[in-house]
């Protein structure tokens, strides 16, 4: 499986300028125990297969080949459920090593990290013959690249558009950067309409050029 890879920041990092490491996005925890999962569920019989992470702008997958085991349904993982390890010599390495603690438990223990954390619930869906949890984002994530990196202040206005109506400039300005150019921020927002990331009626005025 193939997936488009983005700058969703799921790991901690540090930024130009940021004196304070930027933590990740979704619980470390969270997504060790998918990861834990996936390796010890997956149909191993499968020539080809393997476990797979897609990043997207708005969502974190990991993905596992091979069908739930044992009559399992997506719905079981999120309520208490008989464990069985499709791979049990694979489980019990992870369990000397101290990354599952107790069998049945960690499909839930990822649920209630991500809504401690103030996130959706993950999603666990079976398609095509391999199975999938889904991480979702509290709100919308701009990306950091698109064509090229994005300047931070682009990204402020892409989260200040954002499931709104119609800002007008001023309103962005001093949200956003009350120090920038009005003009600036013009050619900023003008640059995110050419890249497909705005519509000029998200905000109001005339773009630069015209």
């Amino acid at each position: 499986m193939d997936f488009p890879s983005r700058h969703l920041p799921i790991a901690g990092r540090i930024e130009p300028g940021v004196f304070e490491r930027v933590e990740p996005l979704f619980p470390p925890v969270a997504l060790r125990e998918a990861l834990v999962n996936a390796f010890c569920h997956r149909d191993y019989a499968q020539v080809g297969g393997g476990v797979s992470i897609g990043i997207y702008d708005d969502r974190l997958e990991i993905w596992s080949d091979g069908t739930l085991p044992f009559g399992l349904r997506p719905d079981d993982l999120k309520r208490d459920h008989l464990s069985r390890p499709r791979n049990p010599l694979i489980a019990e390495v992870f369990y000397r090593r101290g990354l599952v603690e107790r069998w049945g438990r960690g499909t839930q223990r990822l649920v209630e990290l991500c809504v401690r954390a103030g996130h959706p619930e993950p999603e666990f869906l079976e398609r095509g013959g391999a199975v999938c949890v889904r991480f979702l984002p509290n709100a919308y994530i701009a990306p950091q690249r698109v064509a090229h990196d994005l300047a931070q202040r682009q990204r402020r206005l892409l989260q200040a558009l954002a499931g709104r109506d119609a800002r007008a400039l001023r309103e962005l300005r001093a949200e956003v950067s009350p120090e920038t150019p009005e003009r600036t921020l013009r050619d900023d927002l003008s640059h995110l309409k050419r890249l497909g990331l705005v519509d000029s009626k998200e905000w109001d005025g005339v773009p630069c050029g015209s």
